[in-house]
């Protein structure tokens, strides 16, 4: 007998499709529109070609916020990736201790980003702020809005407390997923905890620090709230990241053209890195099925 197909559950899929092309598709068309077009009012566009996205190119300030981006990704994932390994290593393994301290570690990620930022706005003021009167007791010129400095010290700051949680949570679990045979193996060759660290956690992490490195460096790259409440961009441009620049673009200047074309390419530099995470993540994980 024919066997008769039923593409009756493509229906129950046709609303996710629906939803996923209003939310992201027809808004990307736009952004699309207005970076290859120029408009003079009444919705009336004319081809304006590539001319919006080589003012971007050429742009210094943009140039600096892009430097300014990959230097802020660069210093929290230097921090956030060791501390997280840090603090995993010294977490109890089970137990009730094991998940209440797991808890209270997660409690950070669930705090909304413009929360965080109104946080850490109060908490760095010299006058009341808590870490703000202890810093400046030795340094006087700590002032986020004034300073770069300490404008810097204290988004950094600010994220490794919001962040390092994340790479905690997913290195405990890599920890966590190592048989117990690769410890005693350990524990008969008379290995340190160094070595153990080295030849055994360490490599059995890598899958899991990737992750983690593409999930932060998403993150870090991608932040908006959180330096916009604590500095608004300032003191000057020393805080003022991609986003940053580009809200103030599009919504401040109201130059949609410019705003477009800087949006895409931030998409596609984005986009770019991720692939090269997951590049070398499938990388490493056939070099590991072939060992």
């Amino acid at each position: 007998m024919r066997k008769v197909q039923n593409n009756g559950a493509w229906l129950l899929v046709l609303p996710v499709f629906l939803l996923v092309a209003f939310s992201a598709v027809i808004p990307l068309m736009t952004v699309v529109n207005y970076a290859f077009n120029d408009s003079f009012g009444e919705n009336e566009f004319f081809w304006n070609g590539f001319d919006w996205f080589k003012e971007v190119i050429d742009s210094d300030r943009i140039r600096g916020a892009l430097w300014r981006q990959f230097l802020f990704s660069a210093i929290v994932l230097l921090i956030e990736i060791p501390l997280g390994i840090a603090i995993a290593l010294t977490l109890p393994k089970r137990g009730f201790w094991a998940s209440l301290v797991l808890v209270l570690l997660a409690m950070p990620l669930v705090i909304p980003w413009n929360v965080v930022g109104t946080i850490w706005q109060v908490f760095a003021r010299g006058d009341i702020g808590l870490l703000g009167v202890v810093i400046t007791s030795f340094w006087a010129d700590f002032n986020i809005g004034r300073d770069p400095l300490s404008a810097w010290i204290v988004v950094v700051m600010m994220d490794v407390w919001h962040w390092t949680s994340l790479v905690v949570l997913l290195a405990y679990a890599g920890l966590q997923a190592i048989p117990e045979a690769y410890y005693q193996a350990g524990r008969i060759d008379q290995a340190s905890r160094w070595a153990i660290f080295r030849f055994i956690e360490l490599p059995k992490l890598k899958g899991v620090l990737l992750i983690a490195v593409l999930l932060r460096f998403m993150d870090s790259f991608m932040i908006y709230t959180e330096p916009f409440v604590v500095t608004g961009g300032g003191p000057g441009q020393a805080t003022t990241f991609l986003s940053i620049d580009l809200v103030k673009t599009a919504l401040g200047q109201f130059d949609l053209g410019p705003a477009a074309a800087f949006s895409l390419m931030y998409f596609l530099v984005v986009l770019l890195m991720s692939w090269v995470f997951y590049t070398v993540m499938t990388a490493m994980d056939v070099e590991g099925g072939t060992q």
